[in-house]
């Protein structure tokens, strides 16, 4: 008999899961929303119940002064929602805390992989490849241009620009959550074992990550610098603070930006970024589209992203699929 999956059903503000009454990575404040992981445009306060993982429910008490209502759900065990309903985190590889989500029922299987990577990451546990009936997939970097570099690449280019200009800090715009944490722990894994100076709107979230057992190495919040003591250094810095006048205190800064974005020049050139980083936390075309010959699912829902690039490669492989129209998911957390 053809599944129609009704069960499930994308609504424009989040995906309802119908038996249970509860919702994934909802849009407005529901009864029960199940959440894949910390940024903005999928954790949002004010729900009457929020599950996901233990690290998840922490950043979002850091960064949205909520815990009430909050079900911490550990990676691999298995919840049951009611109306016949379970659901289980998987994790995820995008940030801290970050998972799919597996819902089953009546031998039915769904997976909603949230934001993901599938590349290493020292700051979270790595995607896990799950088999499921209808795989509901992100897809920010959905067209075949954007293939991310190695990130030994990037923190290469960033040290030898570091190392060519004694006289001068390298300014690094990074995500406060997830992109900063991984930037850092990367730069450590390379050798760089310097002091490395955060505006201070980066502190609160980097000491949580170390709270969950991130080692990020000597870290000194910029204010705290005494004149000439930033030449030669590392600053990380929110992406809206690269061009202020924050930055006027810097040593002849090198700015940079890490995000997957820094592969569109024009983006580089609006941000007036002197040294783009292309470090991404989301998955690119390649893993985008070997996650569904991975998976295998029978049916494929693509959102948020570039739903059409996606949708056409799946007809092009004879893969059923179909691209959903969800509102208030956004990229900037790239």
């Amino acid at each position: 008999m053809a599944r129609d999956f009704s069960w499930i059903r994308p609504e424009p503000w989040g995906i309802h899961v119908v038996p249970a009454d509860c919702w994934i990575d909802p849009s407005r404040p529901v009864d029960r929303a199940l959440v894949t992981h910390g940024h903005a445009d999928h954790a949002r306060g004010g729900h009457g119940h929020t599950f996901a993982t233990p690290a998840t429910l922490a950043i979002m008490k850091l960064r949205y002064a909520t815990d009430e209502g909050a079900v911490p759900t550990p990676y691999g065990k298995r919840l049951a929602l009611g109306g016949g309903v379970y659901a289980t985190w998987i994790p995820a590889g995008h940030v801290l805390g970050s998972a799919q989500i597996l819902l089953e029922r009546a031998g039915e299987r769904v997976v909603v992989t949230g934001d993901f990577k599938r590349r290493p990451d020292p700051t979270c546990p790595p995607f896990e490849v799950t088999a499921c009936d209808v795989l509901i997939t992100e897809a920010t970097f959905g067209l075949p241009v954007f293939r991310h570099p190695p990130i030994e690449q990037e923190i290469a280019k960033l040290l030898n620009a570091r190392a060519a200009n004694p006289q001068r800090c390298v300014l690094v715009g990074a995500y406060a959550l997830g992109k900063a944490q991984r930037l850092i722990a990367e730069l450590r894994r390379a050798g760089h074992a310097d002091t490395i100076w955060l505006h201070g709107a980066m502190e609160r979230m980097c000491r949580l990550y170390e709270d969950w057992g991130i080692d990020l190495g000597p870290l000194r919040l910029m204010s705290d610098a005494a004149k000439g003591e930033l030449a030669g250094s590392i600053v990380v810095a929110p992406p809206s603070a690269l061009n202020d006048r924050w930055s006027r205190r810097l040593p002849d800064p090198i700015t940079a930006m890490a995000s997957g974005w820094m592969q569109v020049r024009q983006r580089a050139r609006q941000r007036m970024v002197e040294l783009p980083l292309i470090i991404s936390d989301h998955a690119d075309w390649d893993e985008l589209t070997q996650t569904v010959i991975d998976v295998n699912p029978a049916e494929t829902w693509i959102t948020h992203g570039r739903e059409e690039a996606m949708l056409r490669w799946c007809e092009l492989n004879q893969r059923k699929a179909k691209a959903l129209a969800l509102v208030g998911y956004e990229d900037e957390d790239d």
